[in-house]
């Protein structure tokens, strides 16, 4: 998971590695630096077509991972999910290829949430015999032969108060959609998020897959609509903090313009330092 940002706009991400595929992690490494990657380039300081930037990065991140697999010559590619999220001019826009998820909250109810590309969940609503289908079976991810399925919604406006978790499907999975929900209304989310981790781990025990959680909370100096982050956002891998999300916009970058290929590569390099330090703790 990782985030960039310039003074106008700012991007979220989360991938998870599949299993049953090799080195999923190395593909949700690509997917990550792949986004973060396009994103400097093209937010200068605005994404000039977010939608379009959501497509191309999603697209961009797939084609990363099937080059790694032929450079690596690998019968078989990495595979990864992805959900990422785009903040600018006061809206929220989002893409996701998987079943890893983005929550709205508002005021105390979810507003939406994304679909999962599971044929669970493409049956939600229908008589399903029980057992018949798994919620890990999914028909879609990046790395696969096949070109992605995916989907970008259109932007939704945000409201003073409003939460916004990326997570994997180590936590939805354990913990119902009531208890997110509640949890995010309920605290900050520099104390939501390392709850929810904590009793998703706690639910699964032993056998739990890996949790990771990226959550920001969206304040305005007044209500005349959105203007800026609050910074209280927080990452969080495996029940431990990999690093904290800082989503105001710095003096630093006040002035700043397109960045260069050397700001680019120390944005990279910062976001694989944290993966690497995250991948070390113990879980």
């Amino acid at each position: 998971m990782g985030y960039c940002y310039t003074r106008s706009s700012a991007l979220l991400v989360m991938a998870d590695g599949m299993g049953g595929h090799p080195q999923g992690e190395v593909a949700a490494q690509l997917a990550l630096e792949s986004v973060a990657k396009l994103f400097q380039q093209q937010a200068c300081p605005e994404l000039p077509d977010v939608n379009a930037f959501l497509s191309g990065a999603l697209l961009a991140a797939h084609n990363d991972i099937l080059q790694y697999s032929v450079d690596q010559a690998m019968t078989d590619s990495p595979r990864t999910t992805l959900v990422l999220a785009v903040v600018q001019d006061g809206n929220l826009s989002w893409a996701h290829c998987g079943d890893s998820r983005l929550y709205l909250v508002r005021q105390g109810r979810l507003v939406t949430r994304t679909r999962d590309h599971s044929v669970l969940e493409q049956q939600r609503g229908k008589t399903v015999p029980t057992g018949v289908y798994n919620r890990n079976v999914l028909y879609t991810c990046l790395g696969s032969p096949i070109d992605p399925v995916f989907s970008v919604n259109m932007p939704v406006r945000l409201m003073q108060g409003d939460r916004v978790m990326l997570c994997s499907d180590g936590l939805w999975s354990s913990l119902s959609e009531d208890d997110i929900v509640q949890e995010l209304s309920a605290r900050v989310v520099d104390q939501a998020v390392p709850d929810l981790v904590e009793r998703a781990l706690r639910a699964n025990g032993a056998s739990s897959d890996n949790v990771t959680c990226l959550a920001l909370s969206w304040e305005t100096p007044d209500d005349t609509g959105p203007t800026s982050f609050l910074d209280d956002g927080d990452v969080v891998t495996g029940g431990f903090f990999a690093s904290t999300v800082q989503l105001g916009w710095p003096e630093a970058e006040a002035e700043a313009g397109e960045l260069d290929d050397a700001a680019i590569e120390r944005s990279i390099a910062e976001i694989n330092e944290a993966i690497r330090r995250s991948s070390k703790k113990p879980s």
